[in-house]
């Protein structure tokens, strides 16, 4: 037997084929390509071998509570029942105490695949509005901004596109695979590609312009393109006089960006950049898909939303071959209807740690009446948490006052399939918040680093083992299904069984009426007549009838009803209405280079997959990259162990030498640790050696000020030799 399933190796969700063991057993499912004539390529290795990870032998399979100190690895197993019971009993206790803003969540959405809206549904019916989610700086504040701009976050029609821009964004074949395949499509039809990256990238290399431009730049880099599209004309009249607000003011800002002011802060060439703004402006239809790069910036805010301005002053938003504006499936019930926003009292939604000072993706402006009534206005639910990014609370700000540093104290908090420790900027800080917790949660598959402190881990189950509906996390009206293959391992559950009978035990269980996922899903799908096994047996995906230029009926889900070229609201809170930029601040001699964080293994996501054996084999340790000019300037040599220091701290990696990575930038890999390595030696399963969040500061001069998300992309740093003797000791573990 063969069944439909969407792969949550990554958060692209590929729809693969899985064939059902005789066995029953996770490790004897195959996965392949869902559909060969058509979707082949759409599977990378991260989906091939995941049954090898899911049936690893240290695979968490029943509830742990903790015995020992917290780190120790001391842990004793117990029910499920007894682990519900006593953390029920102690968040009780906390909110009793504290109030219920006390428990913080933090989720990754794309890992646990089948929330549905019920992290945030528990949250909102508790009265807790400190959710936060590594998509805060991760897409979740691409959509949140992109929202300020016209109303939704578009996605990119690359079937039609005659031309595709990536912003430091490289897919793969084994990496971001569909978009991968979508953009080599593209090209052999004739689109034209753009890559505008510090490096050589893949897609560099077979791009037809590249710009090899400064780390953090992005934002310098639209306002050239802008100029060179406004003073030639380039841009659609009839467009930006109908369906914008504050041309004039944005032109005026725009002004202020010269070609050679602009060439010395990216570091490109003046021609190069006229070139491929020309090319975006007069090649198109064209697209700009989201990237992570600009995600990750201290000019964050103002480069996504130069992106939204190019989009609509060329005329590219949501016709064919642009960036369509999806909206919601009318046909199926949204997470967002299920996540009961409503239900979370004004004063509770007022006390979001962050939301003041950093307000963009929190309540405070994505909930503001401006934004609500607009949203209801065009897309008929005035709640849309896109990318799960609407609504949060600030990341920072959380674990200050976790570490007892806020307004009021936090003592719980659920880390929910996410290895919170090492998926944010500044791990001191997370790990002195950990510590002072009275109660965490970690819903996991794996001791993770940062499942290691909890109070209890609940064994989580996997994407092979449940039914689920995608939705591209409220992005797009697609609605595709994942069928189960095998049932959970051991005692594993889905999140949904958490939630469910923590709300009974808390006191409101009537919120979480149905039975289990399969129940729910029938519950979204009641519009279509039918029940989710039903409609995953006949659908490959459910599409609603697309219109196109929506907004010449609805106008856009903005206070105005157009493009906000100067945004209302930002002005209304206090900001800058117009897009700007930001120097970076001078650290001096002690930190001459720049690093930036990522570059895609193709082996591993985010911090995951690393117990995988024929991973760790094919990619076996971290790797900074470095030019050979700054190589021989530090005394290092390819393969010797190093060290990166930033204004926060440090970390350890092996150096690779490579002639396309660009003088004065050094790459940091991401998501680094050694699970191999036993609990309770103190270095969290090597985590304070080798991961990147230890050297991501997020003091203000290194956070965007409207998100506060960090710079990722930029920041100081220096790089320095390590001794032989910690090679060895390395080689010991």
């Amino acid at each position: 037997m063969i069944k439909k399933v969407l792969c949550a190796s990554c958060d692209v969700h590929c729809q693969v084929s899985a064939h059902v063991p005789d066995t029953g057993l996770v490790k004897d499912v195959k996965v392949r390509a869902q559909n060969p004539a058509k979707y082949k390529a759409n599977i990378c290795i991260k989906g091939i071998h995941a049954p090898l990870g899911l049936s690893h032998e240290k695979r968490i399979t029943h509830p742990l509570k903790r015995v020992g100190a917290r780190g120790s690895g001391q842990w004793e197993q117990v029910s499920w029942d007894e682990a519900l019971n006593d953390i029920a009993l102690r968040l009780k206790k906390i909110v009793e105490e504290h109030g219920p803003e006390a428990l913080a969540v933090s989720e990754s959405p794309a890992i646990v695949q089948n929330s549905m809206g019920m992290t945030r549904r528990f949250m909102n019916l508790l009265g807790s509005p400190n959710y936060i989610s590594g998509v805060a700086l991760c897409m979740g504040n691409t959509a949140a901004v992109n929202r300020l701009t016209y109303g939704w976050f578009p996605f990119p029609d690359f079937q039609r596109a005659e031309c595709i821009v990536l912003f430091g964004h490289d897919p793969k074949p084994h990496s971001w695979t569909p978009i991968y395949n979508a953009i080599r499509r593209a090209q052999l039809r004739g689109a034209k590609l753009i890559v505008i990256d510090p490096r050589e990238s893949e897609n560099a290399k077979v791009a037809d312009l590249w710009l090899p431009l400064n780390p953090g730049t992005d934002a310098a880099l639209c306002f050239g393109w802008l100029k060179v599209i406004i003073d030639e004309e380039l841009y659609d009249k009839d467009f930006v006089a109908n369906w914008t607000t504050g041309f004039e003011e944005f032109k005026e800002r725009v002004n202020e960006f010269p070609l050679d002011r602009v060439a010395k802060i990216t570091g490109v060439d003046a021609d190069l950049i006229a070139q491929s703004a020309r090319m975006y402006a007069t090649s198109g239809p064209a697209v700009i898909p989201w990237t992570p790069i600009t995600d990750q910036q201290r000019n964050s805010t103002s480069a996504i939303r130069l992106h939204g301005a190019l989009r609509a002053i060329c005329g590219f938003l949501d016709v064919p071959g642009g960036e369509i504006m999806h909206g919601f499936n009318p046909d199926v019930i949204s997470e967002t209807e299920l996540e009961v926003h409503d239900e979370l009292p004004q004063a509770k939604r007022d006390l979001q740690l962050g939301a003041d000072k950093h307000p963009v993706f929190t309540y405070k402006m994505m909930a503001s009446p401006e934004i609500r009534a607009a949203t209801k206005r065009v897309w008929g639910n005035e709640w849309a948490n896109i990318i799960s990014g609407n609504y949060m609370a600030h990341p920072t700000s959380v674990f200050k006052a976790m570490k007892g540093d806020g307004p009021y104290p936090v003592k719980a908090f659920f880390t929910i399939a996410n290895n919170t420790l090492m998926s944010y900027a500044n791990m001191p800080l997370i790990h002195e918040a950990l510590l002072n917790q009275d109660l965490i949660v970690a819903f996991e598959q794996f001791r993770s680093p940062t499942a290691q402190l909890a109070d209890y881990i609940l064994p989580s189950d996997s994407w092979l083992e449940r039914n689920g509906l995608s939705d591209g996390f409220g992005w797009t009206s697609i609605v595709r299904p994942s069928q189960k293959v095998v049932n959970p391992a051991g005692e594993c559950r889905g999140i949904y069984q958490v939630w469910s009978g923590l709300a009974k035990r808390m006191g409101f269980g009537e919120q979480f009426p149905w039975k289990n996922e399969e129940a729910l899903m029938d519950h979204r799908l009641s519009k279509l007549g039918m029940n989710f096994e039903d409609f995953a047996e006949t659908h490959a995906m459910h599409i609603p009838k697309m219109t196109l230029k929506k907004y010449e009926k609805t106008g856009f889900a903005t206070p105005s009803g157009k493009v906000e070229l100067k945004s209302s609201v930002l002005e209304k809170f206090g900001f800058d209405p117009l897009p700007y930029w930001r120097e970076d601040p001078d650290l001096g001699p002690d930190f001459p280079l720049k690093m930036f964080v990522g570059v895609r293994e193709d082996e591993y996501f985010q911090t995951g997959h690393r117990h995988i054996e024929k991973f760790r084999k094919r990619n076996t340790e971290p790797y900074f990259f470095v030019s050979v000019k700054d190589a021989d300037e530090a005394g290092l040599t390819q393969g010797n162990w190093a060290e990166v220091f930033t204004v926060l701290g440090s970390v350890k990696a092996k150096v690779d030498i490579q002639e396309q990575m660009p003088e004065g930038v050094i790459r940091v890999p991401h998501g680094w640790w050694d699970p191999e390595r036993e609990e309770g030696d103190g270095s969290l399963s090597g985590a304070w050696e080798f991961a990147d969040s230890q050297i991501c500061p997020d003091d203000d001069d290194h956070i965007d000020r409207e998100q506060g998300i960090p710079q990722l992309k930029g920041t100081a740093c220096r790089i320095q030799p390590l001794s032989a003797d910690y090679s060895a000791k390395y080689a010991q573990k």
